[in-house]
């Protein structure tokens, strides 16, 4: 897991051949204006899905992974609290992978917990297993879904 600022994005360039465009598109000047759903970035290869809620509680967090892409999830607006624990040590499975729509759900304790406040980012790979939109208010966000190579 990565956690960062959006104005320090070109810092992981390097990581990915996709990172580049998929934080040229972080950095458009409409981006807070964008309605939920998604975008097409670079077809199935980098894509976009914006989303807005009400944050949860901790309690009610799950931890999810996937296998096929990397989560860049940036907040546009909110704080989202995520949890995070090593794919590898998760051990109680709630959702069994599924291969369509590449996610799979533990039941586990997050190990920590990030404050990810607006203006800011948390890339997740694989290895990664996760738990967001946490907190108390309106999370706006934009989870850019980049595919393993």
């Amino acid at each position: 897991m990565i956690m960062d600022q959006l104005e320090n994005g070109e810092s992981y360039f390097e990581m990915h051949p996709l990172f580049e465009k998929a934080f040229a598109f972080l950095n458009r000047s409409d981006i807070a204006e964008l309605p939920a759903g998604r975008y097409e970035i670079d077809g199935d290869r980098l894509f976009g899905i914006f989303s807005q809620g009400t944050g949860k509680s901790r309690a009610e967090a799950r931890l999810e992974a996937h296998r096929k892409y990397i989560d860049i999830q940036y907040i546009i607006e909110g704080v989202d609290e995520m949890g995070w624990k090593p794919t590898a040590d998760c051990t109680v499975q709630d959702v069994d992978y599924s291969d369509a729509d590449d996610i799979e759900f533990f039941k586990d304790e997050p190990q920590t917990w990030t404050r990810v406040p607006a203006g800011s980012f948390a890339i997740f790979f694989p290895e990664d297993a996760h738990a967001p939109m946490v907190g108390d208010g309106e999370i706006h966000k934009v989870v850019l879904k980049v595919a393993v190579e």
